[in-house]
């Protein structure tokens, strides 16, 4: 057990709202009935007033099929057929590709020779004495030196290296979905049956195999020692899943995976979907007024879409203007409770990512959230130009920022905007920032416009 983890007792009556300062806790009951997953799905259609994506500019996605007309049956939502097709051409004799392919392979490859993960596998045991459920600690919740055995205080950006361990999930559900990715990837660009073997393999046994499946629940993740079992906060551990919805069109082709297999990966994530919209914990997140609150959505809408229940993922989006873009995002494009932070710029991006993430699944009912702007200016394209206007020079950012240099996320963000925007002065900034990220698996996934 890491020296930095005190095995204090977790306190199942101590589930407080008041621990973490950022979160909005003053959401008026009249609000969360409005916006309750069961609302018709008359009131779902998204608002006349977003933008619509015009026909034919990219390949069509619809809704809960996803990408799979034009994907030979891959069943994606963000992994774009047009995107891998051309990096797997230009894998032949674009050179600036090899460092990234390599890393990529590199990774596929360790992960055929590596383990099928478990929940099961965790040192420690849940309050509900179930190892199948998810359980994590705060990442930003250390021991009280003043107060030894007491418990845990938070120092905001500063990562408790004991979140790591293997007491917990949180490394294990990381590598599992990394894994997954890897050889989903790599099955797609080299063809080679093996590597759609395995993600099949670590697949069945973190979803599907009963001895060793996670229960479709995030009850205990993020929890604090000496304080709660779990909190709200924990449910954004599984936006790491997002990479297994992708990488699991991308095996369609091999028959990998059963039907019978297929089905009980929907299942789960349709499971999921239940707990996030009806449990305390999950109500209680999707209220989070910051990148909690985006990450819940963008998770909830591809869940949704994966598990074939499209009118969840239709609610969300028809929310996202009022309910995130016009209170998250101000006039000037700067999102204040990410700013607020000890990590404003990495948390600006963290937040964009999710909000982006939601934008391309707008595709897959023709609604165009990049271009949505409120009557007083609040919108996407605004946040991005203030994030843009700091490439490369991240150490001029005027908020507190710990690690400047991290601009892998950037990067990833601003490949993605490029495509939305068309706009060759984006996309020239978005590369000044390629060579740092050249080894960065987002080369492969989202070509640069040109």
């Amino acid at each position: 057990m890491s020296a930095n983890f005190i095995p204090v007792p977790f306190s199942a009556s101590t589930r407080t709202r008041a621990i973490v300062p950022t979160r909005s806790i003053l959401v008026m009951s009249g609000v969360l009935i409005a916006l309750s997953i069961s609302s018709s799905v008359h009131a779902a259609t998204p608002s006349s007033s977003i933008p619509t994506f015009v026909s034919g500019a990219a390949p069509n996605c619809d809704g809960a099929n996803g990408y799979k007309a034009s994907f030979d049956g891959r069943r994606t939502f963000l992994w774009r057929p047009d995107w891998l097709a051309r990096t797997k051409d230009l894998l032949a004799h674009d050179s600036s590709l090899k460092p990234a392919y390599a890393a990529l392979i590199a990774r596929a490859d360790n992960a055929l020779t590596g383990p099928r993960y478990s929940v099961i596998d965790k040192r420690m045991t849940p309050p509900s004495d179930d190892k199948h459920d998810y359980m994590s600690i705060g990442p930003y919740w250390w021991p009280d030196p003043n107060h030894p055995g007491g418990p845990y205080i938070r120092r905001d950006g500063q990562v408790n290296p004991g979140r790591d361990t293997e007491d917990f999930d949180t490394t294990r559900i990381d590598r599992m979905s990394s894994d997954v990715e890897a050889l989903g990837l790599a099955y797609y660009f080299t063809d080679d049956p093996r590597y759609a073997r395995k993600a099949a393999e670590v697949l069945r046994t973190w979803f599907l195999d009963p001895a060793t499946r996670m229960n479709p629940n995030a009850q205990f993740a993020q929890g604090v020692p000496g304080r709660t079992t779990g909190r709200a906060e924990g449910v954004l551990d599984t936006y790491r899943l997002l990479r297994d919805v992708e990488s699991i069109g991308l095996l369609a082709p091999s028959k990998t995976l059963t039907d019978a297999e297929q089905r009980g990966l929907e299942q789960w994530f349709s499971h999921y979907v239940d707990w996030m919209t009806s449990s305390p914990t999950g109500k209680e997140e999707r209220a989070a007024r910051n990148n909690h609150g985006l990450w819940f959505d963008r998770q909830l809408m591809d869940f949704a879409l994966f598990a074939h229940r499209p009118d969840v993922a239709k609610v969300v989006l028809a929310s996202s203007p009022s309910l995130r873009v016009n209170q998250q995002i101000q006039p000037d494009g700067k999102l204040p409770e990410e700013l607020s932070r000890t990590r404003a710029l990495h948390y600006t991006v963290f937040a964009l990512e999710a909000l982006a993430g939601s934008a391309e699944i707008g595709r897959c009912f023709g609604v165009d959230l990049w271009r949505y702007q409120s009557p007083d200016g609040r919108g996407m394209r605004k946040a991005i130009d203030f994030l843009a206007s700091y490439v490369g020079r991240e150490k001029d950012f005027p908020y507190t920022e710990m690690h400047p240099e991290d601009t892998g996320e950037t990067f990833a963000l601003l490949r993605r905007a490029q495509w939305a925007y068309d706009d060759r002065a984006l996309a020239e900034r978005t590369e000044t920032l390629s060579t740092r990220n050249a080894t960065d698996v987002v080369q492969l996934l989202i070509p640069p416009r040109q």
